[in-house]
């Protein structure tokens, strides 16, 4: 599961992947590696993570990660592959959700590519690109689906309904996410299609020093023109956080964020956000060896939790043994939480709860 970071040229981009590549930026244990010149994998900042190290004092403690990829600029006729329209929408094609960076600065030493600063105009030349190429996903189905529901195919007849409800919809400047599809039609007939506008969405305003803590009008805008997309709108100084990357020491980079209004790097809380918008959550192993936190989606089974440790965990899944993490804080150990009897017994149709410390039994 990867995030693609989009916006037009120069709004902050790939300052802002080489603000989470640098190893000290956010704080004393939060390593990066590249997988190609533009994807990072990233590690997941998570406090529970730290307290649990802290109670068990392991060898080593391995964090969730999440995958970023940092995609080149967009220019106006992408679509029909002006600049590097066609690699770009590759790219994003391949990606799980968006982070749209969107430039709320004013900084005349840096040309905007349309000549002045407008975030909405720059998020509707990128949303109008994404869109057309969608509309031709759209159309090419469309063709085969018509001919087919002219021989009185129901489900062809059903499925034609949906793609001109998406083309309609597109055509008038919407992206699919925003158009009003039934769940059992958007899960039967368009997430097949993996349409680039169907991803979950937020959107990085990217901010001058002053405004990194309180935001500013631009921003204001973003969040009035976003209202109805259900998406969330984040504020981060990418400039100034690319300042405290070049700071030594954490103590150091933490009074930097106390002049500046703010608890933790505002990369920190955007890794964090592109982790919930892939709908992934963390569960726990605890152990003197290891403390880990391992990523799953959002609503995973028991066996399926297993899986991610290795497979055979899932094929030969008997049950899972379960602490919350509150009640592991609270008493500190696993042997007291099984005194206290709060560690349960899990079966195969257990939903794993987020911040589940867990140890599974299973046979193969």
């Amino acid at each position: 599961m990867k995030a693609g970071i989009v916006g037009l040229p120069n709004v902050g981009k790939s300052t802002l992947f080489n603000c989470l590549s640098n190893a000290k930026a956010q704080s004393a244990n939060f390593p990066f590696c590249t997988i190609e010149p533009n994807i990072g994998v990233v590690n997941v900042p998570d406090a529970r993570l730290e307290k649990l190290e802290s109670l068990v004092d392991p060898e080593r403690v391995l964090p969730a990660t999440v995958e970023i990829v940092d995609i080149a600029g967009l220019v106006k006729g992408a679509s029909k592959g002006e600049g590097l329209g066609n690699q770009f929408l590759g790219n994003i094609r391949e990606t799980d959700a968006i982070l749209h960076v969107l430039r709320c600065f004013d900084n005349d030493n840096i040309v905007h590519v349309d000549g002045s600063v407008d975030p909405i105009r720059d998020k509707e030349t990128i949303d109008m690109e994404l869109q057309l190429k969608d509309l031709e996903t759209v159309d090419k189905k469309l063709d085969k689906v018509k001919r087919a529901a002219k021989t009185g195919n129901k489900e062809a007849q059903k499925e034609e309904a949906v793609l001109l409800k998406l083309k309609e919809g597109l055509e008038a400047g919407t992206s699919v996410r925003a158009i009003d599809i039934s769940e059992d039609d958007r899960n039967e007939f368009v997430k097949p299609l993996q349409f680039i506008t169907d991803k979950p969405v937020m959107y990085v305003c990217n901010v001058d020093e002053d405004a990194a803590a309180t935001g500013n009008d631009y921003v204001e805008k973003v969040k009035a023109a976003v209202a109805q997309e259900n998406a969330e709108v984040i504020v981060l100084a990418v400039g100034t956080e690319a300042d405290i990357t070049e700071l030594e020491t954490y103590e150091e980079r933490q009074m930097f964020l106390e002049d500046l209004g703010l608890e933790e790097p505002g990369s920190a809380k955007l890794i964090r956000g592109a982790y919930k918008l892939l709908n992934l959550e963390t569960y726990f192993t605890a152990g003197v060896k290891e403390v880990r936190a391992w990523t799953i989606p959002v609503g995973a089974t028991a066996p399926q939790a297993a899986g991610v440790i290795h497979t055979d965990f899932e094929k030969g899944f008997i049950r899972a043994e379960v602490i919350s993490y509150n009640d592991f804080v609270q008493f500190g150990s696993e042997a007291k939480v099984k005194e206290a009897g709060k560690m349960r017994v899990e079966g195969k149709e257990y939903i794993v709860k987020d911040g589940d410390i867990m140890h599974f039994r299973f046979n193969v």
